[in-house]
């Protein structure tokens, strides 16, 4: 009865990750769950994040305490049915804990890396993963970040089909030469993307900055895009928060930058020290503020967004959705709202979840891509 057994593992959040600390359980032994529900707190040296249950059942066996690190891919609990009987979880705990260490060599040895390629003259830094006959998904991330922003997310989507996260230029490991700096221009560095690659179509999704760059190309070319996930779109409204564009530019300090950044989510504790860090290693990087100076110059002014997107929705051929968190202080909700009165687009505000509402909610918001890129 080992297969009505679903291991509870410490996940593999970002490229980087090692090992995770539990923080806190939500859920005690003998607790129902369903798939989905939180179950435990998961610090790591990025982000610290809620884990979600991955399967439906009673939570039979925990095997890390509060504190307590381990790598990943360590046991952390056992979930099953009351019918399957104590023996059968002893058996499979002694037969995964015989198999963990090199399970786990194989698994970091296939993982895989970061690339760069040219593009039409750009240097464009890109991660792949998964495989499939399906068409690919390609991930374009707001404004200030970069491929990682998508850990929460590539690899569940990557499980039925080829999905490239890309670093847009002026971000990441890409090129920080963004030209205009507008989203005409960065979608134009998308379409030399998919065109280097050899990808003809794609479903796209984006996120913030991300979302209006993927509008753009789905509006100037539409054979090139299958479909379009916007969450939390830029340019689908006026409004927008400047403090935070401009507070992101300004710091340099971990003590200037922890606020900007606690305005991207609605649980501040999930911005840890190493994510402000990383941050602030970008932002050194030559070129990279002035890219991001360009691209808000372009993108922000007088307090609210240049490009206005919305009043265009009429002309996109292929189908679109939208999601946004409900207490986004970026980028308001409203502009969700409104979209959904109008019945343009299929649209779902999340609650309890701010502008990096992929991230905060992801279980629900990798559900809504799959189910949106099948159909």
């Amino acid at each position: 009865m080992t297969d009505l057994i679903q291991a509870v593992t410490m996940p593999k959040w970002g490229l980087a990750m090692s090992e995770g600390m539990i923080t806190e359980w939500h859920v005690a032994e003998g607790d129902a769950v369903a798939a989905g529900d939180d179950l435990v707190d998961i610090e790591t040296t990025k982000i610290t994040n809620v884990f979600e249950a991955p399967a439906a059942g009673i939570l039979r066996r925990r095997y890390a305490g509060d504190g307590e690190t381990l790598p990943v891919g360590a046991l952390l609990g056992v979930i099953a049915n009351e019918s399957v009987p104590d023996s059968d979880i002893d058996v499979f705990v002694t037969r995964f804990r015989e198999t963990f260490a090199a399970r786990a060599k194989e698994e970091e040895a296939a993982a895989p890396e970061p690339e760069t390629i040219e593009a039409n003259g750009q240097r464009l830094r890109y991660l792949a993963m998964g495989d499939g006959d399906g068409v690919p998904l390609l991930l374009l991330h707001g404004f200030g970040a970069d491929l990682n922003n998508w850990l929460f997310n590539q690899p569940v989507l990557a499980e039925d089909r080829r999905v490239y996260a890309l670093d847009l230029p002026g971000h990441g490991g890409s090129t920080k030469n963004v030209g205009a700096g507008d989203a005409v221009a960065l979608a134009d560095a998308v379409r030399a993307f998919l065109d280097a690659v050899a990808i003809e179509r794609a479903h796209l999704v984006g996120h913030s900055l991300g979302g209006a760059v993927a509008l753009v190309l789905a509006l100037e070319q539409p054979a090139r895009v299958a479909s379009a996930t916007l969450i939390a779109g830029a340019a689908l409204g006026s409004e927008i928060n400047a403090d935070f564009i401009n507070g992101f530019i300004a710091a340099d300090r971990r003590k200037q930058l922890r606020p900007v950044l606690e305005l991207l989510v609605h649980d501040p504790a999930m911005i840890s020290r190493d994510m402000i860090d990383d941050v602030l290693k970008y932002k050194r990087l030559d070129g990279a503020r002035a890219a991001l100076e360009q691209i808000a110059a372009r993108m922000v002014a007088d307090g609210h967004q240049t490009l206005q997107l919305a009043d265009r929705l009429n002309a996109v051929t292929m189908p679109v959705q939208v999601i946004w968190g409900s207490e986004d202080k970026i980028l308001p909700s409203a502009h969700a709202e409104a979209l959904a009165a109008s019945g343009k687009l299929a649209t779902r505000i999340l609650g309890d979840a701010g502008h990096m509402v992929h991230m905060e909610k992801a279980t629900e918001v990798n559900a809504l891509i799959r189910d949106f890129v099948a159909g």
